[in-house]
């Protein structure tokens, strides 16, 4: 046993795969790595749902491995989760709805009442959450409008990390800073917003209790205990949102330092020591713990997209996307112009109506051309994002990278030379796993081998690329406009 070095499991239950993953605090050495990957359905348009049973057996699986390749228990298991779910518990905790993520537009009509309104207006200001479909405000509201059968039959209104808590420990529970992406959170009182609730049609108690980000859990039910491996009496801290743990993990809480991730969506972040609504409403302003606040701005549109340019209008296997992405970088975009909205968008626009276009096709594109114009489309709407980011929250003047897009060096590249600015990759790209296993180490108060905050790698712009890509996105900016008089509502 002197032998055993302690170590944090940390858990990030993504949109495509839950990431598992098991650090030494002594050394900061991976003691061990699982990911297990889940599908989203889409029934109908604007639709996405997950199956929340499946979620919840790629947590248990991973912790059950990364405990087993360790070969002893951790010293604490803590948890990130994606932002915006929501589904729907009976009294004897069934199931009554899919998991509805963060991708599902159903709720537009209502979210587009709301926002327009004074009451819109409030919720914000309060929740510091847009008022936009992904948010399970509104997504309450459509159930309530749409399916009041089923809403009456509901006990409890859950995201994906609070259901998974549940099965461990039998009581429900969230953490302020998934609380605070719901828009029913007062991110200044730390309570659920009266107006919120009233506008759901929902009350307190059919929320889960609301704690900080850095709380001690116990009471791992025995049998779950047993399966995953762990004492019955091992702390599980519950941690807070990818996205603002990711901030925490890439060590970037300083004045004006930014981060970028791209995953299945991208955002662009900046924390703060007090909230930041935009009089635009074009930010989001969450907890990551009571006295730290991220403000910035989510994309729904990232890695999702390159896969479905692949997959559905190239018709190739996805196998061969790593080959045609490094393709497509040493191509160039052959005049082509992609506003990059196959999902609808978020910030800045908050327009579900968005779509995707390619703009300037001519006979010669290739499937590198479409590939190009695509990626720099991300890397165009991320800048937008961060446009509105210094307009409210002062200049960026450092930028750190996470998410799966930096395996691709050449698109950090991209970003760097379509922003003009450094951008600086950690040796982890597991950004919001490591954050939580952070602000684990803290509230145990063990040793964090974090060292200092410095890159492992920077990827410097090149500044004669500049000028061009500036004209280009001023097109981009200008092309949503014009598009947006046209597209179908």
């Amino acid at each position: 046993m002197s032998e055993q070095t302690p170590y944090i499991i940390g858990v990030d239950i993504g949109t495509s795969s839950a990431k598992t993953i098991g650090l030494n605090i002594q050394n900061g050495a991976v003691s061990g790595v699982f990911q297990q990957a889940y599908p989203t359905h889409y029934p109908q348009p604007g639709y996405a749902e997950q199956d929340p049973l499946l979620l919840l057996d790629a947590v248990k699986t991973g912790i059950k491995n990364v405990v087993a390749e360790a070969g002893y228990p951790p010293a604490a298991i803590a948890f990130s989760s994606a932002m915006h779910s929501i589904m729907a518990i009976d009294v004897n905790g069934e199931v009554l709805t899919p998991l509805i993520i963060w991708a599902d537009n159903r709720s537009e009509p209502q979210a587009l009442a709301l926002r327009n309104s004074p009451s819109g207006k409030l919720l914000y200001q309060q929740t510091g959450t847009p008022v936009h479909a992904m948010s399970p405000l509104c997504k309450l509201r459509w159930m309530q409008e749409q399916q009041p059968h089923l809403f009456a039959r509901a006990a409890i209104f859950s995201g994906i990390k609070e259901f998974i808590l549940h099965h461990f420990l039998g009581r429900y529970v969230t953490d302020h800073s998934i609380a605070s992406a719901t828009g029913l959170f007062d991110i200044t009182t730390l309570q659920w917003s009266a107006e919120a609730l009233h506008y759901a049609g929902i009350t307190a108690a059919q929320l889960p209790s609301p704690v900080p980000a850095n709380t001690r859990l116990t009471g791992l039910l025995p049998a779950v205990a047993a399966e995953l491996g762990v004492p019955a009496d091992t702390p599980l801290i519950i941690g807070g949102s990818d996205g603002c743990l990711a901030q925490l993990g890439s060590r970037a809480l300083d004045a004006g330092h930014a981060t970028i991730t791209i995953g299945t969506s991208s955002a662009v972040r900046m924390a703060g020591s007090r909230p930041q609504t935009d009089a635009q409403e074009r930010l989001f302003t969450y907890l990551l713990t009571d006295e730290v606040y991220i403000t910035g701005g989510a994309s729904n549109n990232g890695g999702a997209l390159l896969q479905w340019l692949v997959r559905d209008f190239l018709q190739q296997p996805l196998t061969s996307l790593p080959s045609l992405v490094t393709a497509a970088l040493e191509a160039d975009t052959g005049g082509l112009i992609c506003l990059p909205y196959l999902l609808g968008e978020r910030a800045p626009i908050w327009n579900s109506h968005a779509t995707a276009a390619f703009i300037g096709i001519r006979p010669f594109h290739k499937a590198a051309h479409f590939m190009r114009a695509m990626l720099e489309g991300i890397c165009f709407a991320l800048l937008s994002i961060k446009s509105a980011l210094e307009e409210t929250a002062g200049p960026v003047q450092r930028i750190s990278v996470s998410g799966g897009f930096t395996a691709t060096p050449g698109w950090i590249q991209l970003l760097a030379d379509i922003f003009g600015q450094e951008m600086e990759l950690s040796q982890q790209n597991d950004a919001s796993a490591i954050g939580a296993i952070m602000l684990a180490a803290r509230e145990l108060q063990l040793p964090w081998p974090g060292g200092d905050n410095q890159p492992a790698n920077t990827f410097y712009p090149d500044r004669s690329l500049y000028a061009g890509y500036q004209q280009r996105y001023r097109r981009f900016l200008r092309l949503y406009e014009v598009l947006e008089e046209v597209e179908p509502q």
